[in-house]
């Protein structure tokens, strides 16, 4: 690998990422506390018949929540890896030369020092992006417990609240931050920026 950087660094990459999904959790443990605790108060039930509709109508969009937040997730992680560097992008100059032009082809391979900074803005891109990915993730996920907050808002029982509130936590399980992930791109976009 061209620019190496090391797993540490990756994993201290990750740490806004994992803030983000523990106030996703908290947000989804602040609902299941606030319906605990103030059930009775909170609830306007609906007749059951437009519960039980809107009940089904929302089991139907959790279910293809799940799928639909993987495909995202994997096209999101794909462009992550592949979408190009704007002209625009900060520390672009990086590659310059002392004088203010841009070497030619194969001097940048030969300062160590323009690779580091050219592996540094790489990561930098990469923490953005990978940081979008999982904001969409975890939104999308969190969406599914609340559903759960509104049918027991609506009338409904606990028993719906925990099964909407579990199927949100695993789902923040299944898309939470990976080092592995986040690896690929930085390693992508390091290789893209020295070509």
């Amino acid at each position: 690998m061209l620019g190496r950087v090391e797993p540490e660094q990756l994993k201290s990459d990750l740490i806004l990422p994992w803030v983000i999904q523990g106030f996703m959790l908290a947000t989804l443990a602040a609902f299941l506390i606030v319906c605990i605790a103030f059930g009775d108060q909170i609830q306007e039930p609906l007749p059951e018949a437009q519960r039980v509709l809107i009940r089904t109508i929302l089991y139907v969009v959790a279910i293809v929540t799940f799928p639909m937040t993987n495909l995202i997730r994997y096209i999101q992680l794909r462009l992550n890896q592949t979408m190009p560097y704007s002209q625009a992008t900060p520390g672009m100059d990086d590659c310059l030369d002392a004088g203010g032009t841009t070497p030619g082809k194969g001097e940048v391979e030969s300062r160590p020092e323009q690779r580091s900074r050219a592996t540094h803005g790489a990561v930098a891109e990469a923490k953005k992006r990978y940081l979008l990915t999982v904001i969409v993730s975890m939104s999308l996920i969190e969406s599914v417990g609340i559903f759960g907050f509104v049918m027991f808002i609506l009338g409904d029982n606990f028993n719906t609240l925990y099964i909407f509130s579990g199927l949100s936590a695993l789902g923040m399980f299944l898309y939470r931050p990976k080092v592995d992930e986040y690896a690929k791109i930085v390693e992508a976009l390091s290789t893209e920026k020295h070509e």
